[in-house]
Formats: structure tokens, C-alpha cells, sequence
């Protein structure tokens, strides 16, 4: 298998484990740092809605509390027709860890999929030169 294709499959089992009473809308997602490790990450819902955390957020905040702090890609999964669109506080947060080039596969239902970099998701964005 492909590394893609494996990275995908990555995020696609993260999805199934998404909790989500609220919402119903699973989402996956998988972080490959640079010597190949897959961090994944699904949405985590509360009651209280603002308490939640996103598939992406997820992936990230495990791998930086493992020390890891140097990525190669990122695929996020959701049950959406078209391939997912992360949102925005995510963007941001991606954007804090991710370089603006690396590339992130978005996947929707049946693997349809788009290509795209960290930059392209957040054009402009905010990081730590801006302070």
C-alpha cells in the first residue's frame, strides 16, 4: 500500500471513532510527521458545544505532547459528499504547527479527495512573525 493511501485509511479509522452525540458528523484525521509516524485524531463533542475539539486539533495537540514538532502531511476524513473543509480555528492552529507548503489531502465520502497545502487553506495567516 502507498503511503497516501495508508495515511487516508488513517484518517478514515479515526473517524469511526469520533464521539459525537451532538452533531452526528464524524471526523478524522491524520498527521504524518517527518520520519513517517502517523498521529490520529477524531472530534470530540461535549455537551457544553465550545468544549469540543476538532479530528485536526486532535492529531496536533498529540503529537506536539509526544515532542514531535516537524510534519510532512496531513489528511483529514469526514462524511461530507465533497472532500472536507476544515475549519477555521483549525486552519489557524495547522498553520501554528504546519509549514505553509506542506500539503494536506482532504477526504469525503467514497475517498474523493482534494489536494492542497497549509497555505492555501489560510492564506494570509497569522503566526508568531505577526506579534
Amino acid at each position: 500500500m502507498k503511503a497516501k493511501e495508508e495515511w487516508i485509511q488513517a484518517a478514515l479509522a479515526a473517524q469511526k471513532n469520533a464521539y459525537i452525540p451532538y452533531s452526528k458528523f464524524p471526523v478524522g484525521a491524520a498527521l504524518i510527521s517527518k520520519d513517517g509516524t502517523i498521529f490520529s485524531g477524531c472530534n470530540i463533542e461535549n455537551a457544553s458545544f465550545g468544549l469540543s475539539n476538532c479530528a485536526e486539533r486532535t492529531a496536533i495537540f498529540k503529537a506536539i505532547s509526544e515532542g514531535v514538532r516537524e510534519f510532512q502531511h496531513l489528511v483529514i476524513s469526514g462524511d461530507t459528499p465533497e472532500p472536507i473543509s476544515p475549519c477555521g480555528a483549525c486552519r489557524q492552529v495547522v498553520a501554528e504547527f504546519c509549514a505553509p507548503e506542506m500539503r494536506v489531502t482532504l477526504v469525503g465520502r467514497g475517498e474523493i479527495t482534494k489536494e492542497t497545502t497549509v497555505g492555501e487553506l489560510l492564506p494570509y495567516m497569522f503566526t508568531s512573525k505577526d506579534l
